[in-house]
């Protein structure tokens, strides 16, 4: 099988710490992670990992934002988990024969620092401070993974919705965010047509302004209002664990988070 893109090229002047788990690294702890670090561009709809593919890279993402999708037998799919900034995807806890486990998808265009497995699990190996920071990311992600079980299995089509705008907004940092039809069609498993009566209704309600390809949040508070309770479950598991993921504040949690001990 041939390898999907793994061959990116590096592009100049590289800030690894334009992710926000390395730059929470102190700095003797990231400069043992540093040298096995390399910048890659990637591509809108590039595909990262094809369901079964060996794991051998974990991708710290900057300006982009991957999606772990499953792929059923029929053709659809539906997100598993998304990555940005605040994180980083491929980490697993065993080096050797981890395959991936559905579709990693690049979802919006950017960069991101990639390092080896077999690398970073040296360096975890010899460093408690990182190994503690990976192992309350992996926490984090459980609980929106969890958290997100539930949210599809109860709440309506239209918070979710609101919810995905959210974390969209929240990882790229801008108000214009890459998202098709289609895209969040697949995201939260439903009909083409039902995502564009959401996103028209939503548009007619001032939260939102669609363009081609992308949606512009107008209203960042009313999106809130019209998500669900989940969004800001997950926020505050996040910020919990790890401090200052977040650079918009929430309108529905403005208590001040407390730092990580």
């Amino acid at each position: 099988m041939k390898p999907h893109n793994h061959h990116a090229a590096p592009v100049p002047k590289v800030n690894h710490r334009s992710n926000r788990l390395l730059a929470a690294l102190e700095p003797d702890d990231f400069a043992a992670l540093e040298p096995h670090l390399h910048e890659v561009n990637l591509q809108q709809d590039q595909v990262l990992y094809e369901a079964g593919d060996p794991l051998r890279h974990a991708y710290f993402p900057h300006d982009t934002v991957v999606s772990l999708v499953a792929v059923l037998k029929d053709g659809r799919s539906a997100e598993m988990a998304v990555y940005g900034r605040e994180g980083a995807l491929g980490l697993v806890s065993a080096v050797t024969a981890v395959h991936s486990f559905g579709r990693y998808i690049v979802q919006a265009k950017g960069t991101a620092s990639r390092i080896e497995l077999e690398r970073l699990h040296e360096v975890i190996g010899r460093c408690p401070k990182v190994r503690q920071l990976v192992l309350r990311f992996t926490e984090a992600m459980m609980a929106r993974v969890l958290q997100n079980v539930a949210c599809n299995a109860v709440h309506s089509v239209e918070a979710r919705a609101c919810r995905w705008i959210l974390s969209m907004h929240d990882r790229l940092d801008r108000d214009t965010v890459p998202l098709t039809h289609e895209f969040l069609a697949d995201m939260l498993g439903v009909q083409r047509s039902t995502v564009s009566s959401i996103t028209r209704a939503l548009q007619e309600a001032g939260l939102i302004r669609q363009g081609r390809g992308v949606i512009t949040v107008t209203n960042r508070a009313g999106l809130e209002q019209t998500s669900c309770e989940c969004y800001g479950t997950v926020r505050r598991s996040f910020e919990r664990l790890l401090p200052h993921t977040y650079r918009h504040s929430t309108t529905t949690d403005l208590r001040q988070q407390r730092r990580c001990s």
